[in-house]
């Protein structure tokens, strides 16, 4: 079969969208709240404005630095055969870079999430076949902020041999998360050569490039490292209150980003984050779930790659608090839409609602939800062996296709068999073994997995090392 392929906007609507966020760029402006890139921009053409820090771009400008911009990449892990490919077709997962409330996996109450819980998180994300990248998904209260980013780097690195990503704070701990990546590849010129983590630039909508943010992006392409730029317009919030709209201001967010990032260093790869949202009109609360968010991330899936970019949307993401229906609902609906997209990665994986909490529990069951969207994103083929026809023939009426080579040869690629979370039992049955639900079913394997996995450990030597620059990094930072 043909591949699926999922649109909702028109050539000449992508094109309309593309010419909005130039007028955009051009007569509005982005606000920079930095003087050192207001001054890179200013020197690359932009007409800088210093006083209001507004910076207007050309269409040149803008589209130069998308023609410079790399359009692939791969992350390395710490054993180089684990990856994470951008920009070639790939289905990448990453589990939350890190939530400050956690759902206790005993209890399922809200609480501040722990050193222990991300410690779990890694080794859980280290496990799961489907997540290419690992986040420590907590927040430990009992590291100070300061240096938190720091600490987890360490903890993710000597954890999981995967990539791994966390919430850089700012320039200063960046050059320590550095450090610790430069230590684990072997030196600069090695993590230049297979970069290990990408700086994630988030614009501030409406129209804002944040000092810290690009101060962050600043040390992450000095380094070599390759750009995730993703803003979170939210949609009749910090965004006009029409889709079309949204997408017009989140993409003039995202190609500022591109110009900033490509003044700095040209040839520097970029992700596409096309993540904006809705604000929910009755709680004022941003929406992870809405069908809106299904529409829009696939129409930002077609403007990055109109210009060639890979993408990221934030699809199989849920308001629910509990695995539910209505969790069901919304993870699969927005997960199908965007993954017949064609987007390279999608929403963080381990999120309980709109950024509420993480959770194991909800960390496993995305785990098991992209097994499922793989099978229907794959399809199936239709050719003279597939349609049976000799077979049918031989089976002929009343018989049954269970002993045929065809069967044999088949099934296995044909049927997507689900895992242990999951139920296809008799009613009975299911009864028998204490009626349980999907959340309970994942919570088992969780504490199975937690009890038997030994993700692959680091060099001493080198764990030692990067324990010595966690420790410089909490003495020195203020």
């Amino acid at each position: 079969m043909a591949n699926i392929h999922i649109q909702v906007l028109t050539e000449r609507e992508i094109q309309s969208i593309r010419d909005g966020s130039i007028l955009i760029l051009r007569d509005t402006g982005i606000m920079v709240h930095h003087d050192k890139v207001l001054k890179l921009l200013e020197e690359g053409g932009a007409k800088v404005d210093q006083d209001s820090k507004i910076a207007r771009l050309s269409e040149q400008l803008v589209m130069d630095s998308v023609a410079r911009a790399g359009k692939r990449y791969i992350l390395h892990g710490r054993n180089a055969e684990r990856t994470a490919r951008f920009g070639y077709g790939d289905f990448v997962l990453m589990s939350s870079p890190g939530q400050f409330g956690w759902i206790d996996s005993q209890t399922s109450r809200l609480r501040p999430a722990t050193i222990q819980d991300a410690r779990d998180a890694i080794r859980l994300g280290d496990a799961l076949a489907n997540i290419n990248i690992v986040g420590s998904m907590a927040q430990p209260e009992e590291i100070p902020a300061t240096y938190r980013d720091v600490f987890l780097t360490g903890e993710l690195l000597k954890g999981t041999s995967k990539p791994t990503r966390c919430w850089v704070c700012n320039g200063q701990t960046a050059r320590y998360v550095l450090q610790i990546y430069r230590t684990i590849a072997g030196g600069d010129a090695a993590l230049r050569a297979h970069p290990m983590v990408e700086a994630f630039l988030e614009p501030i909508s409406p129209l804002q490039l944040p000092k810290d943010g690009l101060d962050i992006l600043m040390e992450f392409v000095r380094a070599g490292q390759p750009v995730s730029i993703g803003p979170m317009a939210m949609t009749s919030a910090t965004a006009p209150a029409t889709l079309a709209g949204t997408l017009a201001q989140e993409n003039a967010e995202i190609l500022a980003g591109v110009v900033v990032t490509q003044l700095l260093s040209p040839g520097t790869p970029v992700t596409y984050g096309g993540i904006p949202h809705i604000m929910d009109p009755r709680t004022s609360i941003c929406s992870f779930g809405s069908p809106e968010q299904a529409l829009m991330a696939v129409a930002m899936v077609q403007i990055a790659r109109s210009y060639g970019f890979p993408v990221y949307i934030n699809v199989g993401l849920t308001d629910a608090k509990v695995p539910d229906a209505q969790a069901g609902i919304e993870k699969a609906g927005t997960m199908v839409l965007g993954a017949l997209a064609g987007a390279d990665t999608f929403g963080h994986c381990g999120i309980c609602g709109t950024d509420h909490a993480a959770s194991l529990t909800w960390l496993y069951i995305d785990n098991e939800l992209v097994n499922y969207v793989k099978r229907i994103v794959r399809g199936f083929e239709v050719d003279a062996d597939t349609l049976a026809t000799k077979v049918v023939d031989m089976v002929g009426p009343g018989g049954n296709y269970l002993a045929e080579e065809h069967t044999v040869k088949h099934f296995r690629r044909e049927l997507w068999l689900p895992g242990p979370a999951w139920t296809r039992q008799s009613w009975e049955l299911w009864q028998s073994d204490g009626r349980s639900s999907m959340a309970d079913r994942a919570l088992d394997e969780v504490n199975r997995i937690l009890a038997t996995h030994k993700p692959e450990p680091m060099d001493e030597a080198l764990a030692q090392e990067v324990d010595r620059i966690v420790e410089c990094a909490k003495r020195q930072i203020e």
